[in-house]
């Protein structure tokens, strides 16, 4: 259904979402039932991959008989979706995991309520340099996201691999101790959605990447030199909305559609390799 979007495209639909974002702050009124004879119209904003491709299978094959008609925006960045749910442009959003909404809860003063997650995206590691993360130098530059709450994730796969030690929940590159950063790895900050550009660059020889942007480009977590454990993983991905919509049904039946067993075998078929691993 969704073709692949050249740059420019991209950049387009991402101007266009934020374009909307500075739209209307009146939210949309609530719906309190669902016909499948009036499918009532909910507007998400959602990373391109997965989120949107699973959302545009639910809008295909289960939304109509639950009276539902999704609205999916497709949005790049991490900080539009947000924008956009809290002044209303958007319904709700599917992109987010939960050390990320507290954080923004907690920033941006946000009244939101969210689901159980749905599905994880390991974090992974990829080099053009080397073949394994063995074979990192000292001194070695290291490509990694800008984001507080994913960089602690990504400093914590570099920990499994042995390249740094004792990191915390809140450790940042700009708070490593010589102690934590024995071979003196060099770090170079830059926003999620640039780290594939990192990846090409001569001088970088490791880049840290989150998992829809893996892949968004074509990459696979087969193919990492380090990829982030499933098992007990707190960045699942889940449903997100303004209080004041909690009690919306069409809200409310697309949480239980992406829990539901046909999303699980959609999942489970379309990233057989575990590039995208089911929570729930």
């Amino acid at each position: 259904m969704r073709k692949s979007l050249t740059l420019l495209a991209t950049g387009i639909v991402t101007a266009l979402a934020l374009t909307a974002c500075g739209g209307s702050s009146t939210p949309s009124a609530q719906v309190t039932t669902l016909d499948p004879a009036k499918p009532a119209t909910l507007t998400v904003g959602a990373s391109p991959v997965p989120q949107a491709k699973i959302l545009e299978f639910i809008n295909q094959d289960l939304a109509p008989k639950a009276g539902l008609k999704l609205d999916i925006k497709e949005i790049e960045d991490y900080q539009t979706p947000n924008t956009a749910l809290s002044d209303g442009s958007l319904d709700t959003n599917y992109y987010q995991h939960l050390p990320w909404y507290e954080d923004q809860v907690k920033t941006k003063g946000y009244k939101f309520g969210h689901g159980a997650g749905v599905h994880i995206e390991p974090y992974a590691a990829f080099s053009e340099k080397v073949k394994d993360i063995q074979d990192i130098q000292d001194g070695a530059k290291i490509a990694i996201t800008n984001d507080p709450s994913n960089q602690v994730r990504a400093l914590k796969v570099l920990q499994v691999a042995g390249l740094v030690k004792d990191i915390k929940d809140d450790t940042s590159v700009l708070t490593l101790s010589d102690e934590q950063n024995p071979k003196k790895l060099k770090f170079s900050e830059n926003q999620p959605e640039l780290l594939i550009n990192d990846l090409k660059d001569p001088s970088v020889d490791l880049a840290l990447i989150n998992g829809n942007f893996i892949l968004k480009a074509g990459l696979s977590t087969k193919d990492a030199l380090a990829v982030e454990s499933v098992e007990n993983n707190p960045y699942a991905n889940f449903l997100a909305w303004r209080e004041d919509s909690k009690d919306d049904v069409r809200i409310k039946k697309l949480d239980e559609l992406l829990h539901s067993p046909e999303v699980k075998a959609f999942i489970e078929k379309e990233w057989p390799n575990g590039d995208v691993t089911v929570a729930f």
